[in-house]
């Protein structure tokens, strides 16, 4: 996505809050799938954290995303480090039972086109949703549904707003063989993070999605500030975008730490709901 007076932009007024105002699911067929009670962290991701940053050799790198699509695991795949360039990286790993890769990659398509389906994800934190782009529904596989597009959000991570442009890309543009990721077997969500109301980018994500005995497995990796920081393509980073890309340059333990319980929360939550709402759907394009 490059930035110019063109380029797609969520509304600057729109207003966000926390949770369903009365009357805001209704006509929805999917209302019945808010459930704004949602379960504890898991155990291991607890454990994590209380660990606290880890080595950063054993993180992977950005360059490495690819090799997410091996057997077996990783050296870090619960936790946070820190890097000397102000960088972080988070793992998280969520076991996701009856899910398959496809409706992962059904999920990331479908929900961010209204703000009532964002805030089904997590409703502790997701405050609004906007999408520009991507192909057209006719398109049959899921994942070449977003790809291309970019979804714009405003949620928390921890008790820090954010207004984020999330632009998809790719699998193979991060280093992914797409010829062994079949939907049905496994799926590789990858996008760059940055600002929606500012042209600079500050991360990277991948949730890999893999088949496992009785669902599916997601093992999510971001890498963020650094030297992941830069503008959009054609800007110049100066002034007031030279200030805000220092502001995302060290973000912090504090930051790295909700991240981790960001992620594994607002996957866990989806885990209950997403193969009943995605059957639902399925049944509804049938007839």
């Amino acid at each position: 996505m490059t930035d110019s007076t063109a380029e797609p932009r969520p509304d600057p007024t729109r207003q966000t809050h926390l949770g369903m105002r009365p009357g805001e699911l209704d006509g929805k067929w999917y209302a019945k799938y808010w459930n704004p009670v949602m379960a504890p962290l898991p155990e291991h991701v607890k454990e994590a954290i209380s660990l606290g940053p880890q080595a950063p050799p054993l993180c992977l790198g950005l360059d490495g995303a690819g090799t997410l699509d091996r057997a077996g695991y990783q050296d870090l795949e619960n936790g946070y480090s820190l890097f000397d360039d102000g960088s972080m990286h988070v793992a998280t790993a969520t076991h996701m039972p009856r899910v398959s890769p496809d409706m992962v990659d059904w999920w990331f398509w479908w929900h961010a086109t209204e703000t009532q389906r964002y805030k089904l994800w997590y409703p502790r934190a997701h405050l609004y949703a906007e999408w520009s782009g991507g192909a057209e529904e006719e398109v049959a596989r899921y994942r070449e549904r977003y790809i291309g597009g970019t979804s714009f959000v405003d949620e928390y991570v921890g008790n820090v707003p954010g207004r984020l442009a999330i632009r998809f890309v790719r699998p193979g543009s991060l280093g992914f063989s797409e010829d062994r990721l079949d939907p049905q077997q496994a799926t590789a969500v990858c996008a760059r993070v940055g600002f929606s109301d500012v042209p600079l980018d500050w991360g990277h994500l991948v949730h890999h999605v893999r088949l496992v005995d009785g669902g599916a497995e997601m093992r999510s990796r971001f890498w963020m500030g650094g030297s992941h920081v830069s503008p959009r393509e054609g800007v110049s980073l100066t002034g007031e975008l030279e200030r805000v890309a220092e502001g995302v340059r060290n973000l912090g333990e504090a930051q790295a730490r909700a991240m981790v319980v960001h992620c594994s929360q607002e996957m866990n939550h989806l885990a209950v709901f997403l193969p009943d709402i995605f059957d639902e759907f399925e049944r509804s394009e049938q007839e």
